[in-house]
């Protein structure tokens, strides 16, 4: 009698060598068939549905192991950023008060009892040291007569320095003498701050009754708050005549 067929599902190797066994004894006219089916192997017999279930399962499985595997990191993510490397900024050179002495014609040439000479006296002061009174001063080799160096005295020549807040010319010492004046007797200049650039303009005049000769004009900086020579010596030429 032909079993009656249900829903197609998934048999295993033992339930399949059943069926097979209780189909070869259960209907005589059919004997023939039975050792014929029974040699088929067992796996031959598991229908197609349940071949595809344990696929798709097995699948679906390494799907999941896949995924719950982390992603290696790629090697631009991994590798640290080369630093960057940057020069060392170097401390500035250390610079000093630089002066400058300038006139028409590189030297005073005067004319006793004529018009005065203009000229200039640049200071650029360096990184280094900052003055809270710095001082130019004068001094020339006595042609003739005594020494003196009171505002403006020569004797025979006359000073001045032109006054920016005024607009004005004023006395200024000018000394003649054969001597060294002592650094510590020296008062008076103005401020300069570092890298900071002063200009002062200053003119000599003759006077009729002075003398006539040549000896240069010796310009000295000296920061008077530390008695001491703030930049060497500059040198004017200079001649008067008659």
């Amino acid at each position: 009698m032909p079993a009656t067929r249900g829903p197609r599902r998934g048999l295993s190797a033992a339930a399949v060598a059943a069926v097979l066994l209780a189909g070869s004894t259960g209907c005589g006219d059919k004997g023939a068939e039975g050792p014929a089916a029974a040699s088929v192997p067992a796996s031959a017999q598991v229908p197609a549905s349940a071949s595809a279930s344990e696929s798709a399962a097995a699948d679906s499985a390494s799907a999941s192991a896949s995924a719950s595997v982390p992603a290696s990191p790629s090697a631009s993510s991994t590798s640290p950023a080369a630093p960057t490397t940057r020069a060392a900024t170097p401390p500035p050179a250390p610079t000093r008060l630089t002066v400058a002495v300038d006139t028409r014609g590189g030297r005073l040439a005067l004319v006793r009892g004529g018009a005065a000479q203009e000229f200039t006296v640049t200071l650029r002061n360096g990184n280094t040291a900052e003055y809270r009174h710095l001082l130019v001063a004068f001094q020339m080799e006595s042609l003739v007569g005594e020494p003196g160096d009171q505002p403006g005295s020569g004797p025979g020549f006359l000073l001045e320095r032109f006054d920016q807040a005024s607009g004005a010319w004023r006395p200024a010492e000018f000394r003649v003498a054969n001597d060294v004046k002592p650094l510590s007797l020296f008062a008076g200049g103005g401020p300069l701050a570092r890298e900071a650039v002063r200009v002062e303009r200053y003119r000599l005049r003759a006077t009729s009754g002075g003398p006539t000769g040549s000896s240069p004009v010796v310009v000295s900086f000296i920061d008077t708050d530390a008695d001491r020579q703030a930049a060497a010596h500059a040198v004017l030429g200079h001649s008067t005549t008659r």
